[in-house]
């Protein structure tokens, strides 16, 4: 039976030749998928490898706050005066301090030099640190010299020799590019400076303190020798009391982990969209399947008459299958690793090198082709069970006909299914304060997916016949004959719009949420900004200090709010905060409550809370833990640990932290060089001219290049863009599952055209023409492309807007339903379903009349 099954295989070879297809892109998702990853990860891998390469690390024991992406571990720092005492341990070659921090190196264009989110930061040149070797030029003395990373140096359009600026914490300082560094791998994009040593500790160690010193052995000594004696060493110091040592291997294996677990949610998020797409692509292999059965149904009774029992008939197409799963998936993993090299040169476009060649490791591989068989097989397993049990006699007759099985049991089921989803819905949006109402959302939603899926063939029929109505009406008598030939086989027509249903919902879903979010952005900042300007920081960087002191200078400016934000510990008093209490925390200086602030006040007085050196937490956090005014909270940073009274419980969404601090509370607790300032509002003195001021405004931080002045509106417009590059980014990625679907209906009318072939003839035979015939193909295919469509996006469009009810506490608060982007939409599905009907047209215009009446 293999030999038969393989020799079916060939001799019905274009059938199967688009369901190896909607396998391989599939599977090319998965195998993708899995490469990038690793590719990711030997990237950073080699990155810490390179970059954290002492046989010991002494650092802080106490946790004051989350690690940041930085590379701040979130630990206390450690005195920088602790050098010298470990250089002298016994088996200590030399120490090097982690002197190092945030800077803006201006490029050749005057804008800064940053690429992608990648971070930008400098550090100490020391010739004993073999992170980065000079190569070119000499190290930089003093403060107007630097040496710069080489592909920094590239993408920054500088040449050793040239003069620039940079911004180094609160000071815009001109320098000379005198060195050229290169490291022993890819920085993945990094913008990375060098400083004399003199320059960074002033810049980064202003108190003198340091995140961590690295300390190299000499040769013959063990790492764990080494870390014992610094362990001593640190006993017998009073700079030692909140110091300890790890081992380097411990201290790269723990950054790897952090890596590979941020990494996780990449896979994750991409996983799901090839499940979406091998989802698909199943419905494409089960039409395949359920059509050549139908189409075979007097060979596969010869093999029963011959003596071929129904396991064999059953077995005979789950290797068909099998085969079609194997041979996709092989052609699906180096589509997959074709994706990567893609993307690997587009990453090196936007400035981010990947390390090495592109990875396909035998689990890739294996993973990869189980998937894509798996697939097969099942989608498979329905038709060939079918084939196997019809009776040889009844499926021998002249006019073969497969009974249907009647929907209503699947009418029944997918009624039920939709109903419970619904209700879950329903139940989710009138609770949207449980903690499972997003889990209860998204199981109704599945549910609700699924029965509509399952009642597709019910509604086919009439829905059809509604969308139907323009064309019959405009394009007779091909319109009427189009339609029937749609309707004929409701369970077909299901199945074949079925993939493009998917697609379209959670398209239609994304398109909902991104209207919606931009709206409940603006909705946010008309209701809680009252500032005149917005200060936004670019990228990754941080809006520098000076540049607030020289706006707050500009004649016409009342005053400059920032918006600062940092890691710190929060928890109840009496109560030690450990790990788990880490959290962001927002500074804000009491004038701004009112001024630029308009915050809706629960309880207390925003303002006045933060002029008495109080906190204000959020309603959320407050219920989560029950919280009031007048409790008291522990406050841990880096500048000690604080008993706070709660003084005001507010309801913000612009304000995107649970716990806002003083910024003067702020500031003691939380250093300079682990402050993030994104955000900064400017308010005008009355009776100003506003062009005037916004000019002077701009022309003071125009030095620091990283600053954007905007107005409220175009600060929603960025955001607003921002949103839209996600948008894309999802609208890509579910393109996929589209193309799998227009595989799907091309495939769907290829076989009937194979399967109308006489009724095709006879039809020639009575005067239609070649062109009409084409033609009738065509309105087929847009029929069935609208429906999915005109399906998917009503399910899509009508779960999303239960979202904004249930996610109102996250900033999702108003829903935005885009009309035109659905019309738009629509107009695709027309367009899919004219570009899937060329092919099966134009093979039914070409079959000969009388060898297409004569067909068996």
């Amino acid at each position: 039976m293999r030999r038969v099954a393989l020799r079916g295989i060939r001799a019905h070879l274009v059938r199967f030749v688009l369901s190896v297809l909607a396998v391989a892109l599939g599977v090319a998702f998965v195998a993708g998928t899995f490469s990038l990853r690793t590719m990711l990860s030997s990237t950073f891998t080699g990155i810490v490898e390179s970059t954290t390469t002492a046989d010991a690390y002494v650092q802080g024991t106490q946790t004051v706050g989350g690690s940041q992406p930085g590379g701040d571990s979130g630990l206390n720092p450690v005195p920088l005066a602790l050098a010298g005492t470990l250089a002298e341990v016994e088996g200590v070659d030399h120490v090097i301090p982690a002197l190092q921090g945030p800077i803006v190196l201006v490029g050749a264009d005057g804008t800064a030099v940053q690429s992608t989110q990648a971070p930008s930061f400098a550090f100490a040149y020391d010739p004993r640190d073999d992170t980065l070797e000079l190569t070119a030029g000499r190290a930089p003395e003093g403060e107007g010299e630097i040496a710069v990373e080489s592909a920094t140096l590239e993408s920054s359009g500088l040449a050793l020799g040239d003069s620039t600026t940079v911004v180094l914490g609160d000071d815009l300082r001109a320098v000379e590019i005198v060195g050229e560094a290169t490291g022993g791998t890819p920085f993945a994009g990094a913008t990375i400076v060098l400083l004399d040593a003199e320059v960074a500790t002033a810049a980064y160690a202003p108190d003198g303190l340091v995140p961590l010193h690295a300390v190299h052995a000499e040769d013959g000594v063990s790492e764990a020798q080494l870390v014992e004696r610094v362990e001593a060493a640190l006993a017998d110091v009073p700079e030692g009391a909140q110091a300890a040592a790890v081992t380097g291997d411990s201290l790269r294996a723990d950054t790897r982990a952090e890596i590979d677990g941020q990494l996780g949610f990449v896979t994750t998020f991409l996983l799901v969209f090839a499940g979406i797409s091998l989802f698909v692509g199943g419905f494409i292999i089960a039409n395949t399947f359920a059509m050549s059965v139908r189409q075979r149904m007097r060979e596969f009774a010869l093999l029963r008459a011959v003596g071929a029992s129904p396991a064999q008939v059953f077995a005979s197409i789950l290797v068909q299958a099998a085969a079609v799963g194997v041979l996709g998936s092989a052609l699906g993993v180096a589509g997959g690793v074709g994706l990567v090299q893609v993307l690997k040169v587009v990453f090196e476009r936007m400035g981010m090198a990947l390390s090495g060649e592109i990875p396909l490791d035998g689990f890739t591989v294996a993973v990869s082709i189980l998937v894509g068989t798996v697939v097969s097989v099942l989608a498979a397993a329905l038709p060939a069970r079918r084939a196997a049990l019809v009776p040889p006699v009844e499926a021998m007759r002249d006019d073969v006909a497969v009974p249907e099985r009647s929907l209503r049991v699947r009418a029944a089921l997918g009624s039920l299914a939709v109903l419970a989803g619904v209700a879950a819905v329903v139940s989710s949006v009138r609770s949207p304060d449980g903690d499972d109402a997003g889990t209860v959302l998204g199981i109704g939603a599945a549910a609700v997916v699924v029965g509509t899926l399952l009642l597709s063939p019910v509604i086919a029929r009439s829905s059809i016949g509604v969308l139907a109505l323009p064309l019959v009406a405009a394009v007779r008598p091909l319109g009427r004959l189009a339609r029937g030939n749609v309707v004929r086989n409701p369970r077909r027509t299901a199945n074949t719009a079925g993939a493009l249903m998917i697609g379209m919902a959670l398209v239609g879903a994304s398109a909902v949420l991104a209207a919606s979010a931009q709206a409940s952005t603006s909705a946010i900042v008309e209701a809680e900004a009252n500032a005149d300007l917005i200060l936004q920081s670019a990228g990754s960087s941080s809006i520098p200090a000076g540049a607030v002191d020289d706006v707050a200078a500009v004649p016409g400016v009342d005053a400059v709010d920032p918006f600062l934000a940092g890691s710190v510990l929060v928890a109840p008093a009496g109560r030690t905060p450990g790990p788990e209490d880490a959290g962001l925390v927002a500074g804000i200086e009491p004038g701004a409550v009112g001024r630029s602030l308009d915050i809706e006040e629960i309880d207390g007085s925003f303002g006045d809370a933060l002029a008495a050196g109080r906190l204000a937490v959020q309603e959320s956090a407050a219920d989560d833990a029950g919280w009031a005014v007048g409790d008291e909270l522990t406050v841990v940073g880096v500048g000690g640990t604080r008993t706070v009274e709660i003084g005001a419980v507010i309801d913000s969404r612009a304000i995107g932290t649970s716990v806002v601090l003083p910024a003067d509370l702020f500031r003691a607790l939380v250093p300079e060089q682990q402050t993030f300032l994104s955000t900064a509002f400017v308010t005008f003195d009355e009776g100003t001219d506003a062009g005037d001021v916004r000019d002077g405004v701009t022309e003071a931080v125009q030095p620091y290049v990283v600053v954007a002045v905007l107005d409220s509106e175009e600060y929603v417009s960025q955001i607003a863009a921002q949103i839209d590059q996600v948008l894309v980014i999802l609208y890509a990625l579910l393109g996929l599952s589209v193309v799998i679907a227009v595989l799907g209906i091309v495939n769907t009318l290829a076989l009937s055209v194979i399967e109308r072939t006489r009724e095709i003839g006879l039809l020639r035979a009575v005067g239609l023409g070649r062109f009409q015939l084409a033609g009738t193909v065509t309105i087929e295919s847009v029929l069935t492309a609208v429906f999915g469509t005109v399906v998917g996006l009503g399910v899509g469009v009508a779960l999303a807007s239960a979202m904004p009810a249930v996610f109102a506490d996250e900033g999702l608060g108003t829903l935005v339903v885009p009309w035109g982007s659905l019309a738009a939409m629509l107009a695709l599905a027309v367009v899919v379903g004219v570009l899937a009907a060329v092919w099966p047209g134009a093979r039914a215009a070409r079959l000969p009349v009388l060898q297409a009446i004569s067909y068996e």
